[in-house]
């Protein structure tokens, strides 16, 4: 199958991975409204087309936090995604680095900090989840200031996990113990490619930056444990305070819908937002990003740097988004579909699709910038 587009990634990842890694990257929350609309309000965000503008000259480069993107794009943080490819969060890193973009990682990923930092040059951004042991916390902040990470993803849409029906059907959760395990490793012998290249050279399966903390039990059928078990629903407001003490440098608050909380946010001193309903992955029912990012936009665009992800499929959605007030995205499933069909080559390729989408897009709506790109680029309908 030829890759013309990042749903066509989503296919070959289908055929490529076990059963219970694409459901968890493909899945959302309870009955996944939240997830189709971040999907369909933001395909039912109208362009204004626009002619004879003379668009010879396009440049879709941007500065977010003191740092020069080649596109208005990062990498967004995604649990497990090294299990996609081998040691693949070091193969997504390596794939923005390419790309002159920004590559998120998880507080939950496969690679750790240091074995993310030694496989690319550029920094990276890290994302963090207030947990109950601030100590742990405040040792994962030093660690990614030691490596050179030059942004804070703070997540706070995450005090308490979704039900993700879909990680139950597939055995990822709720099939701890032998049974659980044994129910994987059958879905892994299933797709004999996957086996190989991270079933058996891929090792070691675990949940990286936690390890230290988790000792023997920081492997898969770890990870929603560890996540009920330590995620902090006592999170408030106040609790940014004990974060920004802790790192110096750019701080993003991750997982706001709501005009107000995005006001507490500048307020408190974060230097950018992520509008944000985690993928879809935790409330079902809330409103999609795209619904959601104007009013935040118009709130606090002038104070801090406002980001959005949520159902961006293509370039033709990136430029949606900054119309409706994004300085930038954070694409999620289309790098991770793309990572776990093709590795970093398909990383790579995902965001040159992206890349000449977005050229598309910004020369038949007249703009050649990206701070040109606003909602006067929006068709009234």
């Amino acid at each position: 199958m030829i890759a013309a587009s990042a749903l066509d990634y989503r296919e070959l990842a289908r055929r490529r991975l076990p059963h219970f890694l694409f459901e968890y990257i493909d899945g959302g929350s309870y009955s996944e409204v939240t997830l189709e609309r971040n999907v369909d309000d933001l395909k039912r965000v109208a362009l204004r087309q626009r002619v004879l503008r003379d668009v010879s000259d396009l440049n879709l480069s941007t500065e977010i936090f003191g740092q020069k993107l080649a596109l208005p794009v990062a990498l967004a943080p995604i649990g497990l995604a090294g299990l996609n490819a081998r040691r693949g969060e070091c193969q997504a890193a390596r794939a923005a680095e390419s790309a002159g973009i920004p590559f998120t990682l998880s507080t939950v990923s496969a690679c750790n900090l240091e074995e993310v930092a030694a496989a690319a040059t550029s920094p990276f951004w890290f994302q963090l989840y207030m947990i109950r042991d601030r100590a742990f916390m405040r040792d994962l902040m030093a660690r990614a200031r030691a490596v050179g990470c030059s942004t804070l993803v703070f997540t706070v849409d995450m005090p308490v996990p979704g039900s993700r029906y879909r990680d139950y059907h597939s055995g990822l959760a709720g099939a701890e113990g032998l049974k659980g395990a044994l129910r994987r490793t059958l879905q892994g012998a299933l797709k004999p490619d996957w086996a190989w290249d991270v079933g058996v050279m891929g090792r070691p399966h675990s949940l990286g930056n936690v390890a230290p903390v988790l000792g023997d039990q920081s492997g898969i059928e770890d990870f929603f444990a560890w996540m009920r078990n330590n995620f902090d629903p006592s999170i408030n407001w106040k609790d940014l305070d004990f974060i920004r003490a802790e790192w110096g440098g750019p701080l993003i608050i991750k997982g706001l819908l709501d005009p107000d909380d995005a006001r507490e946010a500048a307020e408190l001193g974060a230097d950018g937002i992520v509008v944000s309903n985690h993928g879809g992955r935790q409330l079902d029912g809330v409103l999609s990003t795209a619904r959601a990012l104007p009013p935040i936009a118009d709130a606090v665009g002038d104070r801090l740097t406002v980001l959005a992800d949520g159902g961006i499929r293509s370039g033709l959605d990136v430029v949606r988004m900054l119309a409706l007030g994004a300085k930038g995205v954070l694409l999620g499933r289309a790098w991770a579909y793309a990572l776990g069909a093709r590795g970093q080559a398909g990383v790579e390729h995902v965001l040159k699709l992206i890349d000449a989408e977005m050229r598309v897009a910004m020369s038949l709506t007249g703009v050649t910038r990206i701070d040109e790109i606003d909602r006067s680029i929006l068709a009234v309908t």
